[in-house]
């Protein structure tokens, strides 16, 4: 049997930048954060930077990175040592040297102010923005809809990303180099009052869908996690709705959070679509490839229409 071995050389502490999860306020040899693992205000989740260890004194749990991560993909051990090799190889972020760089946050009070800041948000116009929500086939009009241009600070630098607000009023921040939020962490829903809602575990899922639609506008509620370990945020919105049709992502954390979901809903009727893109991670990848093959299909079409010349001279036929 293969086994990917644990590295220890991954710090805990680089790895949560990564996913946008930073520290209130450093101590010598640790930080505290607001725990990634459940809502709270007062940080209680604690990180050993020299031993790389981690303990929430809120549920009395704690471990290493994997540990950590079986708790945050909600996934088995050896997922979590897969998942974690790619994190070793760069594959979790394009810029992860870089990233963890931007993101280290210096030693500060209880009292500070976040270390990831916004600084204002506006309507879409960076084209680099507009060119990356092209990319993973989202309609303009309705990324316009639902996102905004946010502008956000980590210590004295400044940079820029698609915001998705949710239900609090905090952000999830996407560019083509980076992925995260600011706090607070919490669900985005859409209410319709509607006997259906569907549901998905991150925006671009949400706006792939609208998309795929288009320009048939939304008719029913939707519920966007913005992480699946918001699920327990998202069951009084959802367990309403007689009808639940859920776009989870094809991954082992995909089907413990639609198992969890239709266990606290059992009142409701949980309909899973993540078997018409089981070939794909999630339905943007899905939408992606589709577009491309209609893309390459519409060209062998337009290359068929030219006339044929023909070479002058020659025998005929």
């Amino acid at each position: 049997m293969n086994t990917t071995p644990y590295s220890p050389r991954i710090p805990i502490r680089e790895y949560l930048a990564r996913r946008g999860i930073l520290p209130r306020y450093e101590r010598n040899g640790y930080g505290m954060y607001l725990s990634p693992l459940r809502e709270e205000r007062t940080p209680s989740f604690k990180v050993n930077y020299q031993k790389n260890l981690w303990y929430d004194f809120g549920i009395g749990e704690g471990g290493t990175l994997p540990a950590l991560i079986m708790r945050l993909e909600r996934c088995s051990r050896s997922e979590a040592f897969e998942h974690l090799q790619h994190a070793a190889e760069g594959v979790v972020s394009l810029l992860a040297a870089r990233i963890c760089e931007r993101y280290a946050v210096p030693t500060e009070s209880p009292h500070s102010q976040p270390a990831l800041r916004i600084l204002s948000d506006a309507p879409l116009r960076h084209p680099a923005l507009l060119g990356y929500l092209a990319s993973r086939g989202i309609v303009p009009g309705i990324a316009s809809a639902y996102c905004r241009e946010v502008r956000y600070q980590v210590r004295s630098r400044c940079f820029f990303a698609i915001g998705f607000r949710n239900d609090c009023g905090g952000w999830e921040l996407r560019s083509e180099r980076f992925k995260g939020s600011s706090s607070p962490k919490q669900i985005t829903t859409v209410d319709h009052q509607s006997d259906k809602v569907i549901v998905f575990e991150g925006f671009m899922d949400f706006l792939a869908c609208l998309s795929m639609k288009h320009p048939a506008p939304l008719g029913i509620d939707a519920a966007v996690l913005n992480s699946v370990v918001n699920l327990p945020k998202a069951i009084p919105f959802l367990e309403r709705h007689p009808t639940i049709h859920a776009f989870l992502d094809n991954d082992e954390a995909g089907r413990r959070t639609l198992a969890e979901l239709t266990r606290r809903c059992p009142r409701s009727q949980v309909i899973d679509h993540a078997h018409l893109y089981r070939d794909y991670k999630d339905l943007n990848d899905f939408w992606i490839a589709r577009r491309r093959l209609r893309n390459d299909s519409e060209e062998a079409k337009t290359e068929s229409r030219k006339p044929q010349l023909r070479p002058k001279g020659g025998m005929k036929v």
